[in-house]
């Protein structure tokens, strides 16, 4: 008899253990900010120094990354019992892949995740064979564009702008994650993820019961997180780096010229760095203030939200470099592209 098969003969104590698992996850999830506010406060540490901006920052964010990836993982692991792989594939594609783009980037809205927070959801879809195009369209959506960076945008630049940024937004992910999907580059996952995606979930012969999907949630979390946890740390510690020593005045001073490389200089910078969109956005209203070109500023908060040092190193355990750069490629033109439109239209 199967693992999973195995966790039916528990009874009912199988529930109590979920319930009181996800009661821990909750209370763990809520406790984050003050406790990691409180742990920070107890180094020696300058509290208007970059390194204590640095601290205070991996203590918040390694372990809430940590906390939503084991939550989405095992959701994942429980939905791949219900939906077959290829049912999962017509939920977000059906016969017309490109509808699942535009479903992907549309729910990556509505999901206000920074670039390393919305990898477990990449990585979710992957494991559970959607299609690769699909869940880049996500990946670049989520932190590109949330209701909170709208509003905020709305408020700074008013409706035209901020309207412009989610179509814009929208169509760099839609049309990156269209193109990938082209190119059929799942060969250019890694060997273990191809696995992941090409195992069938084995069942016995009798009915699946609740127990069964709890326990291969449970069991996707173990195989998942325990390959991709310390790239995810790695990840978050560039980040963190960043967050605290990168000033904000060299950015300014670049973006501020009145030139044509101003675009692709902007998004070259903002790459490497890490931020939701928006924590981004008091930069972006700063950098404004200061004479930057809106659409210099804006393909500057595309970069760094869509595109991060941090969140390419933790995608570096399930792609292999050449899928890094092609898609890095991608979506880093198609910003590029966007930053000049903008200038145009709203000189």
């Amino acid at each position: 008899m199967s693992r999973i098969s195995a966790a039916s003969r528990n009874g009912p104590w199988w529930a109590l253990h979920t319930a009181l698992g996800l009661a821990l996850w909750t209370g763990a999830y809520l406790v984050l900010e003050p406790v990691s506010a409180w742990l920070t406060g107890l180094l020696p540490l300058d509290r208007d120094g970059a390194l204590h901006s640095a601290v205070a920052f991996f203590l918040y964010e390694a372990p809430k990354v940590l906390l939503l990836l084991a939550v989405v993982v095992f959701a994942i692991g429980i939905v791949r019992t219900v939906f077959s792989v290829e049912r999962t594939r017509a939920f977000l594609a059906g016969k017309n892949e490109t509808a699942g783009n535009v479903a992907a980037a549309a729910l990556g809205i509505v999901t206000p995740f920074c670039s390393c927070s919305a990898v477990p959801m990449f990585l979710g879809f992957v494991s559970a064979g959607v299609p690769l195009g699909v869940t880049f369209s996500f990946l670049i959506a989520s932190p590109m564009i949330n209701e909170i960076a709208l509003g905020l945008l709305f408020a700074m630049a008013g409706w035209k702008v901020a309207a412009a940024y989610l179509v814009f937004g929208l169509a760099v992910a839609i049309a990156a994650g269209w193109l990938i999907g082209r190119l059929h580059l799942e060969s250019w996952l890694e060997p273990w993820v191809r696995d992941l995606r090409a195992a069938p979930v084995e069942w016995s012969d009798r009915t699946v019961t609740a127990a069964d999907r709890v326990a291969a949630g449970v069991a996707a979390v173990k195989e998942i997180v325990g390959k991709i946890w310390p790239w995810v740390l790695i990840g978050i510690a560039v980040g963190a780096f960043i967050h605290g020593y990168v000033p904000n005045g060299v950015l300014a001073a670049v973006m501020g010229r009145d030139a044509w490389w101003s675009v692709p200089v902007a998004v070259t910078i903002g790459v490497p760095m890490y931020a939701n969109a928006a924590g981004i956005i008091p930069v972006v209203q700063a950098l404004v203030e200061k004479g930057a070109a809106l659409g210099t500023v804006l393909a500057f908060m595309m970069s760094v939200t869509a595109l991060s040092l941090p969140e390419m190193i933790i995608l570096r355990k399930v792609l292999s470099l050449r899928l890094i750069a092609v898609f890095a490629g991608i979506v880093a033109g198609g910003i590029v592209a966007v930053g000049f439109l903008f200038n145009a239209l709203f000189a």
